[in-house]
């Protein structure tokens, strides 16, 4: 009989019914491998009808997860309820209690990493959270350990599989951003609710989770630069596939002389690009550091089986003791680094896509290229299209794609074009994300 470790779960949702399955399926070979027995002790949910259709025991179903964080039998919780609110108390509580804590809770760690590993620290626990960046893609263990000899440079990920899925149908497809996201939300990629998706903020909680462990340091949420989806029209994404470029929601962490760019928006990236290929719900995350040069992970960022997949691996980690000695060991957790030097959004020097929208008259070009070089933007190419005479309108799309730029010039240049009486709408802006430059150092 291999090592016994008694596990408690809270939440039995979608990922938490995947984790019953595996252990059941795969409890076995787990032992063969490792020399652990993983053991369900009991399982907590506030509807006991999910812990039922995942197979769990009657006598082990429970509507209080207070019966699972005093259960002296259990050494180890699963925390899979989501959000910020009690699933914070069941993992403070789960702690102090003198249990290790495994989780997938992006939000929470983002937001109060620095409380969660304070307290686990002070009552000589610690907390696994694999589960909570890219779903099945291990990412914390290659930044926590396999990359740990290099200055990590820069982070750049497609990092939710809803916008990944939704801008790949835009792409590929033609179609609007409403029909993508009902046939993402049909398809079940995508919630009935899905702002927190499609805005930007579930990506930027994971890439805040991996910015401090890549670089070390307490990374503040709200620091953030963040941008959707939502507004995203298929005749940009057709315009940049003509010029070769894929539209990506990224999620970007880089080092900067100026301090740290954190930010996430959608990007053009070229076609050839490993990230460019990177379609439907699937996800990848480039890392980039001074001695290994580019790295790349891609798998199922999300779902039932990929994230249970994550989940155990950090059940084994803390059975085996490595995530203990880690979590101890290691000066990469917010509780125990400083803030970092924040960069400017408007200090952030990158390539820009710009569509504008102009009257069919002579003139035209020379006023808006005159806007962009007051700013000291260079324009790369020009591209007019034919204009659309059924619709009634005397507008043209004109596709500019400038030389790199400094943000805040962009922005002012932007609100001084939109203000020409040539102009019909408001001006759209993608920025152009060039491949990260590998260095040694």
């Amino acid at each position: 009989m291999g090592k016994l470790v008694r596990v408690g779960l809270i939440g039995c949702g979608t990922v938490g019914q995947g984790v019953v399955r595996l252990l059941h399926a795969e409890g076995a070979e787990i032992e063969r491998k490792t020399g652990l027995r993983l053991e369900l002790v009991r399982v907590a949910d506030k509807d006991p009808a999910q812990a039922r259709k995942a197979g769990v025991p009657e006598e082990r179903i429970t509507a209080d997860a207070g019966a699972v964080i005093e259960d002296q039998d259990i050494s180890v919780v699963v925390e899979l309820v989501g959000g910020t609110g009690a699933a914070k108390d069941f993992v403070v509580q789960s702690l102090r209690a003198g249990k290790d804590v495994v989780t997938a809770n992006k939000a929470l760690l983002a937001r109060f990493g620095r409380e969660i590993h304070s307290t686990a620290r002070a009552n000589r626990r610690c907390v696994a959270f694999e589960a909570s960046c890219g779903g099945g893609i291990p990412l914390i263990l290659p930044l926590r350990t396999g990359l740990i000899a290099n200055r990590i440079s820069a982070v750049y990920g497609i990092l939710n599989g809803t916008c990944n899925y939704i801008l790949t149908e835009m792409s590929q497809k033609g179609k609007s951003y409403a029909e993508a996201l009902k046939e993402a939300q049909a398809s079940g990629y995508a919630e009935p609710d899905p702002t927190l998706d499609v805005s930007g903020g579930d990506t930027a909680h994971k890439l805040a989770i991996l910015a401090s462990i890549a670089f070390g340091c307490d990374v503040d949420i709200d620091r953030l630069h963040v941008e959707g989806i939502q507004e995203l029209d298929a005749q940009d994404l057709a315009a940049g596939r003509e010029l070769g470029y894929v539209c990506k929601l990224l999620g970007i962490a880089a080092r900067t002389d100026a301090g740290l760019s954190l930010r996430v928006h959608p990007s053009f990236v070229r076609k050839d690009h490993p990230l460019a290929s990177t379609s439907g719900s699937f996800n990848a995350i480039s890392v980039y550091g001074n001695w290994v040069g580019h790295t790349l992970y891609y798998g199922r960022g999300a779902g039932s089986k990929p994230t249970a997949s994550a989940v155990v691996a950090d059940l084994v980690d803390v059975g085996l003791g490595n995530a203990g000695r880690t979590f101890e060991q290691f000066r990469i957790l917010n509780d125990v680094t400083e803030p970092p030097l924040y960069a400017s959004m408007d200090g952030l020097r990158t390539r820009f896509y710009v569509r504008l929208m102009v009257a069919d008259r002579p003139g035209v070009m020379a006023q808006i290229a005159k806007a962009f070089g007051d700013k000291d933007i260079s324009l790369r190419a020009v591209t007019q299209h034919e204009p659309n005479l059924t619709n009634g309108s005397d507008a043209v799309p004109v596709v500019v794609l400038t030389h790199e730029a400094v943000e805040g010039h962009m922005r002012e240049a932007l609100r001084e074009i939109a203000g020409l009486a040539i102009v019909r709408d408001k001006p759209v802006m993608i920025r152009v994300v060039e491949e990260h430059e590998e260095y040694t150092a």
